[in-house]
This record gives C-alpha cells, sequence and structure tokens, in this order.
C-alpha cells in the first residue's frame, strides 16, 4: 500500500517525539511518504496532488480539524468519486479533534494510530457524506468558490466566537475550552443581533424561515466537545444522511441561558428544543441569507463575513478508515 502522510507540525496535542513515533509505526505496515505543512493551504494542495495521482491508495491527515478540512478539500478538488479516490485516515492532533471522535477514533494520537493500523489490516472503513458550501449565485458572494467541511459549518454567531479565539490565539493565547467560554459570553455581551435576527433560511418547495440569529450546520453529531463531553446540537446528524441544522430566532439573556444549558446537557436523544429554536434534519439543499454580513465558519475555521451561503449535503461523499 503507498500512502501519504500529511503532518502539520504546529499541532497542538502532539510532540515532535510523537509525531517520529506515529510515523515509524505507519512506515512499518505501508510505503509512506511524509509532507510537513509550511503554509496555510499547504494541506489542501498535497491532497489535491494525492487525489490526482494515479498510485496512492491512503491519505493520513495527523493534526486539528482544520488540516483535516484542508486535506479533505484537496482530496475532493474535482468532486467526489469514493470508488476512485485515497481513502482518508485521522490521526488527532488538535485541541478538540471532532471529525476523528465522531468516527469513533480515540482521542490520543496513538491509540489512534494503532486504531488506524488494525483497521487497514482488518479492511474496515465507511463511506461518509460531507457538506458543501459555496456563494450563492446572484448575490454579492457569488464568487466564493464551493468548500467542504466535514462535520459543520455557521452563519452567525458561532462563527463570531471562532473569530475571536482566533485572536486570541494569534495573540499567542493557547486553543482551551476555558479560552471558548470567556469569548462566547463576551461575543453575547457585544452581539447586534440578538434581538432582530438577519438571517432567513431557504429551501426548495417550503416556506422561508425568518428572523434567525444564529444557525449551525451539522453532518454529524456531537456538534462538538467540551474535554470529554459530547456537546449534541443536531442530534440526528449522521455522516449517512445530508445536512442538519439548528437555528435560534431570540438570543435575550434568559433564551441563552435555557438554551446553554440545553446544549451542555444534551444527549444524543435530545438537543436544544423550544419555541424559539428550530432544528430541521437531512436537509440536502438549502440556502442561508443575511440582511447584513455576517462572520461565517467551517470546521471551526473562521472564513471571513458573508451574506449569502447555500448548502449541499453530498451523500457518500469520501471513503474514511474506521
Amino acid at each position: 500500500m503507498r500512502a501519504l502522510l500529511v503532518v502539520n507540525p504546529a499541532a497542538t496535542t502532539t510532540s515532535a517525539r510523537t509525531r517520529d513515533v506515529l510515523i515509524h509505526a505507519l512506515a512499518s505496515e505501508m510505503k509512506l511518504e511524509v509532507v510537513n505543512t509550511e503554509y496555510r493551504g499547504h494541506a489542501r494542495d498535497v491532497g489535491r496532488r494525492a487525489a490526482e495521482s494515479d498510485d496512492m491508495d491512503l491519505v493520513v491527515a495527523l493534526g486539528g480539524d482544520g488540516t483535516v478540512n484542508e486535506v479533505v478539500n484537496g482530496l475532493l478538488h474535482h468532486g467526489p468519486d469514493p470508488d476512485r479516490l485515497p481513502r482518508l485516515a485521522v490521526v488527532p492532533g488538535g485541541s478538540t479533534n471532532v471529525f476523528a471522535r465522531a468516527l469513533g477514533l480515540p482521542n490520543d494520537a496513538v491509540e489512534a494510530t494503532g486504531a488506524i493500523l488494525d483497521a487497514l489490516r482488518d479492511r474496515t472503513e465507511r463511506t461518509i457524506g460531507l457538506g458543501l458550501a459555496a456563494g450563492t449565485p446572484g448575490t454579492d458572494d457569488e464568487a466564493v468558490p464551493a468548500r467542504w467541511f466535514t462535520f459543520c459549518a455557521g452563519l452567525g454567531f458561532d462563527a463570531s466566537v471562532i473569530g475571536r479565539v482566533e485572536q486570541q490565539r494569534e495573540r499567542g493565547k493557547r486553543s482551551t475550552h476555558a479560552l471558548y467560554m470567556r469569548q462566547v459570553v463576551r461575543q453575547f455581551l457585544d452581539e447586534p443581533h440578538r434581538r432582530n435576527g438577519p438571517i432567513t433560511l431557504d429551501r426548495p418547495g417550503q416556506d422561508p424561515v425568518t428572523d434567525l440569529v444564529l444557525s449551525i450546520i451539522c453532518n454529524t453529531s456531537p456538534w462538538t466537545y467540551l474535554g470529554n463531553r459530547p456537546v449534541y446540537a443536531s442530534p440526528e446528524a449522521s455522516f449517512d444522511t445530508a445536512l442538519d441544522v439548528v437555528a435560534l430566532s431570540k438570543m435575550s439573556t434568559s433564551a441563552v441561558a435555557r438554551y446553554a444549558t440545553q446544549l451542555l446537557t444534551s444527549t444524543p436523544e435530545r438537543g436544544p428544543h423550544g419555541k424559539h429554536a428550530v432544528t430541521l434534519h437531512d436537509l440536502t439543499d438549502f440556502t442561508l441569507n443575511s440582511k447584513v454580513p455576517l462572520p461565517f465558519q467551517m470546521d471551526g475555521d473562521h472564513l471571513g463575513l458573508r451574506t449569502s451561503v447555500t448548502f449541499t449535503g453530498v451523500r457518500r461523499a469520501l471513503r474514511v478508515i474506521v
């Protein structure tokens, strides 16, 4: 088997020594090429080259969710083709590793590598669905290129929080759950649209859902993790279906306290609910339109401001080793 290992040397939870151990373990089982990423978008470029190669069987991403997202976008640059494209394996190296954990992999890089090697020996894999987001034709964002996401996207509040976290990390702060929680509180206090939501959700053949303050799109469940605690924003979301949406039409102090409590106590059977919560399951095509430019994120990566994003849920997009 010929494999490509894409390593993010800045991954927050793996040391150089740990990465060397993992590389030797993988190289003992396959013909392994190793690439260390050197710039933003490098993992995407490497993934694309692997997809265009005639003899690459497997691409292993060692890093956080951002590294995985880039590799996936490289692999799917020419569109999904599970039977032809190299398979994907993920070794978690970030602070949260939502995608790897949602696949059922251990959150420890060494243990995950062992699980991947076992799966390769046993030839166990699954074909998963992914989300695709693009600028909407006929809007100011129509030139924004399409981009794949593995577990979630968001327009509005949650993307604003991620933007704040990235600013703090650029100032030298470590990416911790406490950092995220502080930025959630600060964003809530500064949020200008919490009483008059600017977002409208449009889908074919259905009435629009208007005046949304917050909108989260999930491709799987859990939505994220707080330490070892999974958080279920859309409990029915799955790699085997299209996309789920959870949105809020009100973010008063009492409403936020209620929905935050529901998120923190969420289970695989029950997520946020109530008269100001909108939950939609297994959507293949829909668009989020905003009256004002809002922050947009995919797989925990802040992508700037958007006024209109069109989403597509694509079943059977990529084979993964599990």
